[in-house]
């Protein structure tokens, strides 16, 4: 992607409030978040652990900032040094592929989603910690049930950390100057709004590159918004349908009416491009919101007022089909230290950890267990409304199937994402995309 020198020195700007900013003070209180008595637990700690913890890079500040403080704070209480890495999005399943393949490396491995499925035979059962969590903080949302258990399972394979949720992210000046009060909810009517954006010089952009969270976000919400789906509740593959074949159709006419170069944008593509005013409308995580709100430059503070957040489109379908990238936490059977590497994840979920790092993330991180949803930020900012129920919901990778090596794998090698490119950028017409995509993915689920 060609970046313009706008917006260069619109990302400099944002990137440089988000280094200095102040961090506001933000605490767990009892009234924030409802507990329930429960048994601590008590895991021995091994004598001389150490941890090594791996995760995805940050994309705002406070993620950063607050886990290496909350994971100082474990080392300071027990003794127990931690070392983590922030690695870019791309490279975490690369990097979680060695670590599970040579048995080294991490204890901890932070991936996405359906990661934990891959290596169910290398890491440890989780059922324990993940019963503690959700006895004492009110239970786990839906879709961290979906992505921490093994299918139709109570056993847990994994820690859901928190979801990033991809919501409408738009100019609401320009949505009103091209006619639109709010976000249509029926895809008619968002194709019409995008090729009105498009025509007053505010176009739309949504990645259909290799972008893990933005890609597969968009590419799943054109599936499900047409009650398409890649798998039926059989575990059958179902993406040669007519409503895939209908999604594809509506694809190439929304594609029409985007910015150039989003075919090859990865997941800070979107933000880039909304910061340099290139764009008026996307799907998006709250980082771009939380740099323009906390930018000293007056020209972006009044784009972060202009700013709004909408639920995706429902389309046909019966709710919004919106749902979330999970970090979700693996503890490798290689570790010398089990009790201290799962000691470590139960620290972290602690309101006293847990609720600063969550709120001062204001929202680019959904809660994954319930009592969190009560915390007052949630409902202080209007604007965070969309992204607060972003675990809360039953779309997820290979819906309507079962959550399995396959479903991951599929995600993982973008096979949604390029049945879409190939279609809008008319290298491959709808049926014979859908049908190649089908053959593909079949390929998964009969190897996994």
């Amino acid at each position: 992607m060609t970046i313009t020198r706008r917006e260069s020195l619109a990302l400099g700007v944002a990137a440089a409030a988000a280094a200095t900013l102040p961090i506001r003070s933000a605490s767990a209180a009892p009234d924030d978040v409802p507990t329930a008595k429960v048994k601590p637990l008590d895991y021995k700690v091994e004598k001389g652990a150490e941890l090594r913890v791996l995760r995805p890079a940050k994309f705002i500040d406070p993620d950063e900032v607050y886990w290496r403080e909350n994971t100082k704070k474990y080392t300071d209480a027990t003794g127990v040094p931690v070392r983590v890495d922030f690695v870019s999005w791309e490279d975490i399943r690369p990097q979680t592929a060695v670590v599970a393949n040579t048995g080294a490396g991490p204890d901890v491995v932070i991936g996405f989603s359906s990661d934990p499925q891959i290596y169910v035979s290398k890491i440890a059962d989780m059922t324990d910690l993940a019963t503690y969590l959700g006895e004492k903080y009110g239970g786990w949302q839906e879709l961290a049930v979906l992505y921490g258990t093994k299918w139709k399972t109570r056993d847990w394979i994994s820690i859901p950390i928190g979801g990033g949720a991809g919501p409408v992210v738009y100019r609401q000046s320009w949505v009103k100057e091209a006619g639109y009060d709010r976000i249509p909810d029926d895809n008619a009517g968002f194709l019409q709004l995008c090729q009105a954006l498009k025509k007053i010089g505010h176009p739309a952009g949504f990645s259909l590159g290799h972008a893990l969270g933005d890609a597969n976000g968009f590419a799943n919400w054109l599936l499900w918004s047409h009650n398409a789906m890649l798998v039926d509740e059989h575990g059958q593959i179902a993406l040669d349908s007519k409503e895939t074949i209908a999604a594809l159709k509506y694809a190439t006419e929304l594609q029409k009416t985007m910015a150039p170069g989003t075919l090859s944008w990865n997941d800070a593509g979107n933000n880039k491009a909304y910061a340099a005013g290139e764009i008026g409308l996307t799907f998006n995580g709250v980082s771009m919101y939380y740099f323009l709100k906390n930018s000293p430059d007056p020209t972006l503070q009044a784009m972060a007022k202009d700013t709004q957040h909408q639920a995706l489109p429902k389309g046909v379908a019966a709710r919004s089909p919106m749902s979330a990238t999970p970090m979700n936490a693996m503890v490798f059977k290689h570790t010398k230290y089990p009790n201290a590497a799962k000691d470590y994840l139960r620290f972290m979920m602690e309101a006293e950890q847990y609720g600063p790092w969550l709120s001062n993330c204001i929202g680019y991180w959904s809660n994954s267990l319930k009592a969190y949803s009560k915390m007052k930020f949630w409902s202080e900012d209007p604007k965070l409304a969309p992204y607060a129920a972003g675990m809360d919901t039953p779309y997820y990778d290979g819906y309507k199937g079962p959550v399995t090596p396959a479903s991951s794998a599929v995600t993982a090698n973008y096979t949604v994402v390029d049945m879409f490119a190939a279609v809008v950028t008319g290298n491959a017409t709808p049926e014979a995309a859908a049908k190649r995509a089908a053959q593909q993915a079949a390929r998964y689920y009969k190897t996994t």
